[in-house]
């Protein structure tokens, strides 16, 4: 893995920073200002990568997609003085523009196949940060309205785009996508349902990401070239993506279990058959993987459980099945 440069470590750091603006701005010009300032940060990042032949494709997508979602919301925040509903509604579309949520997702998979791991990482985690936070203050009937309606588009595109995907990729797009209608869920019900979810989210997905970042794993054939490295990696992708999935007594199942919960105690029924169905239909392609990584043939072995090289790697994600952590998760409920 190749060293960070001082340019991107400045870059980096006004990404968190444009984020940190937004979610803490007490007007939505400061929030806009915000927004610009991630996004201007995360296409050199984006553009850093010369490895990938796509990469200048996907830092255009990206940087149009952002900019629509940006001037939209500021041409539309003035309005709140005047029309309150549509302008709500506008706004809200385009932060669903801007975070790839369904039915606004058409970018999302194409920009993620077309950039590094470490990457995927940043635009899945950090860059959906701001926008779903900004959501929070757009206080309307018909903005709930359409978050519920995303939210549902999302788990049925999350789960049956991946479906019939050979690359890890895009899969892991899919994944995002589904992820996004639980997080959007958890945001009408309180801003620490969201937390919870949100930092489960990130700790698993970065998890599985470094993994396939480590053995360069963009492709299901690839994932045989897990068996020449040791058991306890393929096992330790294994049970990464299972808690991903939801799988219990697993990291990523504990959220889930929190936000069904609060759809019992609300009687939103139909609205929770649809997060459930979709998350099954996941876990049966994050099992494709898993299974395909664990049975494909192979040289046969003589090493030991885990190599030295990686104990860093394994020790990080074997927090992804550790049930220790549901206490201390329990800790932002209060």
């Amino acid at each position: 893995m190749s060293t960070l440069q001082p340019s991107q470590i400045l870059f980096f750091s006004t990404l968190l920073s444009g984020t940190a603006i937004t979610f803490s701005a007490s007007s939505w010009f400061t929030a806009w200002i915000g927004l610009e300032l991630n996004l201007l940060s995360f296409i050199p990042l984006l553009s850093f990568s010369k490895s990938n032949q796509y990469s200048s494709e996907s830092s255009l997508k990206y940087f149009l997609i952002q900019a629509l979602g940006s001037s939209l919301i500021l041409a539309s925040a003035p309005m709140t003085l005047y029309v309150q509903d549509i302008t709500s509604v506008a706004i809200t579309l385009a932060l669903l523009l801007k975070m790839g949520a369904a039915p606004l997702h058409f970018w999302f998979p194409p920009v993620v196949q077309g950039i590094t791991w470490p990457q995927c990482i940043l635009i899945s985690t950090i860059q959906k940060i701001a926008p779903m936070l900004l959501l929070l203050m757009v206080q309307s009937n018909m903005s709930s309205t359409i978050l519920t309606y995303a939210s549902i588009t999302s788990a049925v595109v999350g789960a049956i785009g991946g479906l019939n995907q050979t690359l890890t990729r895009k899969i892991l797009a899919y994944s995002s996508i589904n992820h996004m209608s639980w997080m959007l869920a958890a945001i009408t019900f309180n801003e620490q349902m969201w937390t919870i979810y949100f930092l489960a989210y990130a700790l698993v997905s970065s998890s599985v990401m470094l993994i396939m970042h480590s053995h360069q794993i963009f492709h299901f054939n690839q994932l045989s070239s897990l068996n020449i490295y040791s058991k306890g990696l393929k096992l330790t992708l294994f049970l990464s993506l299972l808690s991903m999935g939801g799988m219990p007594p697993l990291t990523g199942f504990f959220p889930k279990w929190l936000i069904i919960q609060e759809f019992v105690f609300s009687s939103s029924f139909i609205w929770l058959s649809f997060l459930l169905g979709s998350a099954l239909l996941t876990l049966f392609y994050y099992l494709r993987i898993s299974i395909s990584s664990m049975v494909f043939s192979s040289p046969k072995m003589k090493v030991s459980l885990f190599t030295s090289s990686q104990t860093v790697l394994v020790g990080v994600t074997l927090i992804n099945f550790s049930p220790l952590l549901y206490p201390f998760m329990a800790l932002f409920l209060y």
